[in-house]
């Protein structure tokens, strides 16, 4: 079978997405969204940014070297993460939150990255204008908080939760059941209250799928333009990547996870969740300009 056209462009409507009121065209340049855990526990950098200091000093280095969106998450989801409760979440996540949303340039917007609706509320208080869920808003009270906004949303598939997602996770056909969750979801936004503008998908690389299904998710991505919506892609540093390579080393996932943001941006994605902007957005950016090539 022949390659895919490296032309594929999303529609118009799929390339729009509403966030605080405001129209966001992403039909000639993708969106890298930062990622800053301030967990003790997160698989890639537990740790490292669970102070106010250096949450925002990861927040500031990541808005500077091309991330127009900064995610904070106050609560690991790698694969076995035991759930914290709402008081801790918000003690983690809120002063990061208040701090760069007094540093950050203008344009630059905040996302909070929880299944709480308790945390998502607060955030969305302090200057968070995302709701990042990889629950989907299968919470009712989450799709409340939303709808009394006029936040962005990313809308994930996940199956099971983070504790017991990888436990022999299975599909008749994985591309089909996300396509078939996500019209569910985007139905049940739109009943209470939520339009489809402020939606965007992710498929869930990693959250309740082996590496067959990844792969075969990674391959499958034209098949989301159905739905109208922009994409986003999570791949950053995730384990399939070392199970391909046959290696742990975390610092040898980095530069497959580029390379994955430029085959995706190809494909069709149009917003890319990563822990290194720099080398993420400048991938994304050359793809960008080979696609646009007359």
């Amino acid at each position: 079978m022949p390659h895919q056209s490296a032309s594929f462009k999303p529609s118009p409507k799929s390339s729009q997405w509403s966030i605080s009121g405001e129209i966001n065209d992403l039909s000639h340049s993708g969106v890298i969204m930062g990622i800053v855990n301030t967990t003790p526990d997160s698989f890639s950098d537990g740790g490292k940014y669970n102070s106010q200091e250096t949450a925002l000093r990861k927040a500031i280095e990541l808005e500077s070297n091309g991330a127009a969106i900064i995610d904070f998450g106050g609560e690991s989801t790698r694969p076995g993460a035991i759930e914290i409760n709402n008081d801790e979440e918000l003690r983690r996540v809120i002063p990061a939150i208040k701090d760069f949303s007094n540093k950050k340039k203008s344009q630059t917007l905040i996302s909070i990255d929880t299944s709480k609706p308790k945390v998502a509320k607060e955030a969305l208080t302090n200057g968070a204008e995302i709701i990042n869920d990889i629950t989907g808003l299968t919470n009712p009270a989450m799709r409340e908080v939303a709808a009394l906004s006029d936040c962005g949303i990313v809308l994930m598939h996940m199956s099971g939760s983070p504790k017991d997602m990888q436990d022999n996770p299975r599909y008749s056909n994985v591309t089909d059941s996300i396509i078939e969750f996500f019209n569910d979801q985007l139905n049940a936004c739109e009943k209470a209250g939520i339009s489809r503008e402020r939606i965007i998908l992710d498929p869930g690389i990693g959250f309740g799928k082996t590496l067959e299904h990844n792969l075969e998710l990674l391959k499958s991505l034209d098949k989301f333009a159905l739905l109208d919506r922009p994409l986003m892609i999570g791949v950053s540093r995730k384990s399939f990547i070392a199970k391909v390579l046959g290696t742990n080393e975390m610092e040898n996932r980095e530069w497959p996870t580029v390379a994955l943001t430029s085959y995706c941006r190809e494909f069709g994605a149009l917003v890319f969740r990563v822990h290194n902007s720099l080398d993420n957005f400048n991938a994304m950016r050359m793809t960008e300009a080979i696609i646009s090539a007359e």
